[in-house]
This record gives C-alpha cells, structure tokens and sequence, in this order.
C-alpha cells in the first residue's frame, strides 16, 4: 500500500527543474476540467514548457512526490498583501487522498512567512469538488465573474492570521 505524500511530509519547494513533469501533471490533472466546461484550450492545458519554466522561477509553490513521481503541485506568489495561489494539480490517480489539503495547508504557511496576510485563488463555477475542497480548507468567495458561457469565474479568499 502506498502512502501519501501528505502524511509522509514528502512536499517540496517546487523548482523550474520540475518543469516538465509539473506540465505533465498538470495536464492529466486538468483534462476533467476540459470536459466539465467544453473548453481544450483552457491556459492549463495550453501553457507551455517555457512559460511554466520562466513562472517557476521565485514561485512560492510546491509539489508532493511520491516515490520519485510528482504527484500534485500548487504556485504562488506574494502581491503586496495577498497570497495569489494557482494551478493547484493532483495525479488523477491520487485525488481525493489529502494531497490537495495538505499542498494548500504547506503553501498558506510560506505565504504568511513571506508576510501575506490573506490567500486568494480561483476556479470555475462548475468545478464542484474544487469549491468544496477550499470551503473545507476555509475558503469563503470574495467575487463572482461572469464568462460569456454562462459560468462564472469564483474567487475565494482566506485570512491567514
């Protein structure tokens, strides 16, 4: 039986050497996304190798490995006082087992070491296990966008104090 990365404390500083296997997890991870909203061309699955490189670097984000695979990865950065956390990605594999709490838990701690105060991140309107990770990890929505299709871009925010 394998353990989780979670429970292990096997979750790293994620580093621009990740890069290729990130965008690979990535890509798995929000392939379900795609379907949920009709949308291949979401940014997700349309970043590139270069660009995910060139954000990696000074990220404040991590990945969860186990056994040598990355297995979920979450970015941020610090603007001003905010937290901006994003692409948060787990293995298809592998959801549903705490890697996606305990990402957000690890990431929230070097946001507030890195003096914010307060954690932002977003998702659709349609991506209901989403919405109800960060309601459980105490995400309350600060801001509802409208999208032409219909659904809305929902942001959420959390104190960090």
């Amino acid at each position: 039986m394998m353990s989780s990365p979670a429970a292990d404390g096997r979750i790293r500083p994620i580093d621009p050497a990740d890069a290729g296997e990130v965008l690979t997890l990535q890509r798995a991870a929000f392939v379900q996304e795609a379907l949920i909203y009709d949308a291949v061309d979401m940014p997700p699955l349309t970043q590139t190798l270069e660009e995910l490189e060139a954000e990696l670097v000074g990220n404040l984000g991590l990945v969860a490995v186990d056994d040598g695979r990355i297995v979920g990865a979450v970015r941020a950065r610090v603007d001003g006082d905010l937290l901006l956390v994003g692409r948060i990605a787990i293995a298809p594999d592998q959801q549903g087992s705490g890697i996606g709490s305990a990402l957000l838990a690890a990431v929230e701690a070097r946001g507030r070491d890195a003096g914010a105060g307060t954690a932002e991140l977003f998702t659709g309107s349609l991506s209901e296990a989403n919405l109800r990770l960060y309601e459980r990890e105490g995400y309350r929505e600060s801001e509802r966008v409208p999208h032409d299709d219909g659904t809305f871009q929902v942001f959420l925010r959390k104190p960090l104090g």
